[in-house]
């Protein structure tokens, strides 16, 4: 039991320093108070706390949800990006639900009412699973620490969430995106992707000295990892870690042309072995992300009425400011008025901003800087194909073409080979046998009938 300790202070007044024991039987201070009153309160705070962290205390249900998941979280083991979205998720969908209810209070039931409400709020399904999966993390820890003694997810369903049919890009549509891309640096980079099948993170990582241009073998021993500034060890943008997804190097052979061209590009722009194969040397070329076309704002409808019941052209700057619209048309249209502004040396304009980079290039700025510009060229779509798809067309191609389907699962860095198993027949003439067949039959049967 703790107790308070009086004392006089530098002023001659008395003072009361709180102690109690910790969960280890350690002594500790709870601090030093002007009264004894506000001395015991405050070892009496601290033993109370001491309670709900031992096991078998049925105090320690009673510390709330939020309570419980701030001293969860940090020492939770998990990647960083892993870290970023569960923290994401639970300051936007789940502590504003379960935070200030008691662990042991949360029943089923409430699983349950709160799934449904996620799902009348137009929450898309895979949302709703994935907070489900930090939910079960949570309440699994909570069960095995003898917390909470009921695992409130148990038997609460999800709605289903659809499997998306694999889109595998084709070699002609591969060549057309090709040729629509930027050349030098760019084009080697899908060109080594398609070719490799390397995940976007191990793919910008690789360093020259991971191929062996005489062997033509390419090692995969690390992948870099984009996150929040808050969540990077030293308040940075890129994480290298010394192993892949599935945590395990791997060895993959590269055909003699791409590695020629490989060659060609490391001579040519002088390059180290241990810099980055394709990177971002000029931050300030990159230049920032290029503000959208606005469409015609009379054929985007208008936007929901304010509080004073008005309502505005979607696209336009009055949308955006009187009518409250965040949509993509008004942010637009107030970003292009704002940047026409600043470039006329109103509005106290500051100096490009210059991309956040280390030398990766990130999947954003990619992604709308050259990928898509690319895919509207080559008559693809903005956003039919991912940059991931070339991995996937990498996979399917070789399946295609009677590779060794263990091979290709070691090439790719599969866990299993069911994963591989699903590139089996993804591209659109794979069914052409089967019709071809069944064409023959159906022709035998039409020659009776004649």
């Amino acid at each position: 039991m703790g107790y308070s300790r009086e004392r006089t202070g530098r002023d001659g007044k008395p003072r009361y320093t709180a102690y109690y024991w910790d969960v280890r039987g350690r002594e500790r201070s709870a601090g030093t108070f002007s009264s004894k009153k506000a001395a015991d309160k405050a070892w009496q705070s601290q033993e109370t706390k001491v309670d709900e962290g031992r096991a078998g205390d049925p105090r320690r249900g009673r510390q709330t949800f939020q309570r419980y998941v701030e001293g969860w979280l940090p020492d939770h083991v998990m990647e960083l990006r892993t870290r970023e979205n569960y923290t994401y998720y639970l300051n936007r969908r789940i502590l504003p639900e379960f935070g200030p209810m008691r662990m042991v209070e949360i029943l089923p039931s409430h699983v349950r009412e709160w799934v449904s409400k996620l799902t009348r709020e137009g929450v898309r399904p895979p949302a709703i699973q994935y907070c489900m999966v930090i939910l079960s993390a949570i309440f699994t820890t909570a069960l095995n620490d003898q917390v909470t003694f009921l695992h409130p997810l148990s038997g609460v369903k999800t709605p289903p969430v659809p499997k998306k049919a694999r889109q595998i890009i084709t070699p002609e549509q591969f060549d057309a995106l090709y040729e629509a891309l930027p050349e030098g640096n760019i084009r080697l980079l899908a060109e080594t992707d398609i070719e490799s099948g390397l995940r976007w993170g191990e793919l910008t990582e690789l360093r020259v000295r991971d191929l062996n241009f005489g062997t033509r073998i390419l090692t995969v021993s690390r992948v870099v990892v984009e996150v929040a500034a808050r969540f990077h060890p030293e308040g940075g943008r890129f994480v290298i870690k010394s192993y892949p997804k599935d945590r395990e190097h791997r060895k993959l052979g590269l055909s003699a042309q791409i590695v020629g061209k490989i060659k060609a590009h490391v001579e040519a722009s002088g390059l180290q072995p241990d810099d980055l194969l394709f990177a971002i040397r000029d931050r300030a070329e990159a230049g920032p992300p290029r503000l959208r076309a606005l469409p015609d704002p009379d054929t985007l409808g208008f936007t929901d009425p304010n509080a004073a019941g008005r309502r505005y052209r979607h696209g336009t700057l009055s949308g955006y400011a009187a009518g409250k619209c965040r949509c993509r048309h008004c942010k637009d249209a107030y970003a292009i008025y704002r940047a026409r502004r600043r470039a006329a040396g109103k509005d106290e304009p500051r100096p490009p901003r210059l991309l956040s980079t280390d030398g990766h290039i990130p999947r954003s700025w990619f992604r709308v800087q050259i990928w898509k510009p690319a895919l509207t060229a080559a008559g693809l779509g903005d956003g039919s194909v991912r940059t991931n798809d070339l991995r996937h067309a990498h996979a399917s191609w070789l399946l295609a073409g009677g590779a060794d389907l263990q091979v290709v699962r070691d090439r790719l860095g599969h866990g299993s080979i069911t994963t591989t198993e699903k590139y089996l027949h993804t591209l659109p003439e794979a069914d052409d046998t089967a019709l071809d067949v069944f064409s023959r039959i159906r022709d035998r049967g039409r020659g009776r009938l004649a």
